[in-house]
């Protein structure tokens, strides 16, 4: 695990599943850590525990991803706290699915505001941070659903195989800015995410301590070195 004492790691969507796992592991690694959602009342509820963890401070903003200004009070509140941004992790995203022919407006946009607009609104008021920090890192949490279509996913596949071209020409806007750009993408994750209840027949299923590992080894490569995009599956799925 790296040492991350003195920087600053900001989570978006990081009170549960995935995002609070990866808040764990940089809160265990002695980074401040900056945990945001759309609820107060979890954001506190998540600071209450982080605190107990690591050297760091944990700090909680509550903020809409989709809405810009909200982006840019988080990063304010996060740097005026801490004086710094080293680490941006774009966890939030949602997930609606139904066949493209019963898919309502309404989850269509909520889909492309939160997966693809809410990356594109937190990094935008990340950047500038990131680069002052020297050794800027930002992490997208994408899906191999990026790459595999499945029926009834037309919206979350459009997010997912957006993010991944989104991220690769990051990468490339921010390589010589002292920003590296990566992203990860899970299979299937043994959360609650898309209303899917958690249970034994799950077991199978990747870990959300699994994704956040993932996170914490991207940061533990040298400056040199840059694993772009990284695939995680699970090792035995049920056999088709």
């Amino acid at each position: 695990m790296p040492n991350l004492t003195g920087r600053t790691a900001l989570i978006t969507g990081s009170t549960k599943g995935i995002g609070l796992a990866i808040a764990r592991e940089l809160a265990d690694a002695d980074a401040h850590v900056v945990v945001t959602a759309r609820t107060g009342e979890d954001v506190e509820r998540t600071v209450r525990e982080l605190e107990v963890r690591g050297e760091g401070e944990a700090f909680g903003v509550t903020c809409d991803v989709r809405d810009l200004e909200d982006c840019q009070d988080l990063v304010g509140q996060t740097v005026h706290r801490f004086g710094r941004l080293d680490i941006l992790v774009n966890n939030a995203g949602i997930g609606r699915f139904a066949p493209i022919q019963e898919m309502s407006p309404v989850d269509w946009r909520l889909q492309i505001e939160t997966n693809l607009t809410g990356v594109f609104n937190c990094s935008r008021a990340a950047i500038p941070h990131l680069k002052e920090s020297g050794e800027g890192w930002i992490v997208n949490i994408g899906s191999l659903a990026g790459r595999n279509p499945f029926a009834g996913g037309a919206a979350y596949n459009a997010t997912k195989f957006g993010l991944l071209g989104m991220t690769e020409a990051m990468m490339l806007d921010l390589r010589y800015e002292g920003v590296r750009v990566s992203l990860i993408m899970p299979g299937s994750v043994n959360t609650e995410f898309g209303g899917r209840e958690l249970g034994e027949e799950g077991e199978w299923r990747l870990q959300s301590e699994d994704v956040a590992r993932a996170v914490v080894d991207l940061l533990s490569y040298p400056g040199n070195a840059l694993p772009s995009r990284v695939e995680l599956r699970p090792t035995r799925p049920p056999r088709k």
